[in-house]
């Protein structure tokens, strides 16, 4: 072993034994953000999409208590995920400034406290959605918790393909909703998939340009890092193109009326315009927050259109 190995080694030791000495002690609201309730709640939305549209799609009677046991179990995969992630990066978070004050690198909760949490959260998921919605749903819950955790979070440190490959686990949870209603996962479940995988890239570039720099010092291989910005840009507008006709062929097979096709076309080519003014940007941060804000709202706005225009 070689000498840099052995100083890495002794780093990595010594980040797990200190752990919690002289740190403040953890609060609830660490434990809180270790389960990332931001991602969580996002994820929720489109779980309730999913679910919203499989019942309306379908005529099936709309259960409330299974509604409720669905996203319950959802929560708790997803922020076993959470923790789990941060419990796997924790040594790269210290090297962020954008993440070393989350409780793990900082000291205040001990990784072998985040590891037992993420693995009763998981546990607890999985129960609730077996036992309460159906077995399908909570297999899909663990597929996604399982390229999140096991997939994406170790390729992560490896490959710009980190941000594609974890859309996959992120653009399960509408599939979740889905088949909690029809314990079957049918066209709908897979375009509301294919929306959710081809949204995530532009939206987690724009980010990752954002923080360029700081994934630079972690020496995580995010695209922008990697490849600059300008094939960034590509990629993201390459990803995001298909994903206006997709949303739109959801129509075919799900219960969506006007409403929905209108904010379908409105967004999707408000989206496709910034994008391509990011070929021409004059400053890339700026736009990059503009792409990255308005990301968000188009999934937020969208999944609300396919609520309203299900009824």
């Amino acid at each position: 072993m070689d000498q840099q190995a052995t100083c890495d080694q002794s780093e990595s030791l010594a980040l797990e034994t200190d752990t919690n000495v002289g740190a403040q002690p953890a609060t609830w609201s660490d434990y809180l953000h270790l389960t990332k309730p931001g991602i969580t709640l996002s994820n929720l939305l489109t779980t309730f999409t999913g679910f919203w549209l499989a019942a309306f799609t379908y005529g099936t009677r709309f259960e409330l208590d299974t509604l409720f046991w669905t996203l319950l179990g959802t929560a708790f995969v997803i922020a076993s995920g959470a923790t789990l992630n941060n419990y796997w990066d924790r040594e790269l978070d210290a090297k962020m400034k954008r993440t070393q004050n989350r409780a793990i690198a900082a000291g205040r909760i001990h990784p072998r406290h985040a590891l037992a949490i993420g693995i009763v959260l998981l546990v607890l998921g999985l129960v609730v959605l077996a036992v309460f919605a159906n077995p399908l749903a909570a297999v899909l819950g663990l597929l996604g918790h399982i390229f999140y955790v096991l997939v994406y979070t170790p390729l992560k440190r490896v490959t710009t393909l980190n941000t594609v490959i974890g859309g996959i686990s992120g653009a399960i949870p509408p599939m979740i909703g889905w088949a909690a209603v029809t314990q079957n996962v049918e066209m709908g479940a897979w375009l509301l998939f294919l929306i959710l995988f081809l949204w995530q890239p532009p939206h987690f570039l724009a980010l990752a340009m954002l923080k360029a720099e700081e994934y630079r010092a972690g020496g995580i291989p995010m695209l922008p890092v990697v490849k600059g910005f300008e094939v960034t840009k590509r990629q993201m507008f390459n990803y995001a193109a298909p994903m206006v006709p997709a949303s739109i062929l959801l129509m075919l097979y799900a219960n969506l009326g006007y409403v929905y096709l209108a904010a379908a076309l409105v967004l999707g080519a408000g989206y496709l315009y910034i994008l391509l003014k990011g070929f021409t940007a004059e400053d890339d941060l700026v736009w990059a927050r503009k792409a990255f804000g308005y990301s968000l709202i188009y999934l937020t706005v969208m999944c609300f259109a396919m609520i309203v225009s299900a009824l």
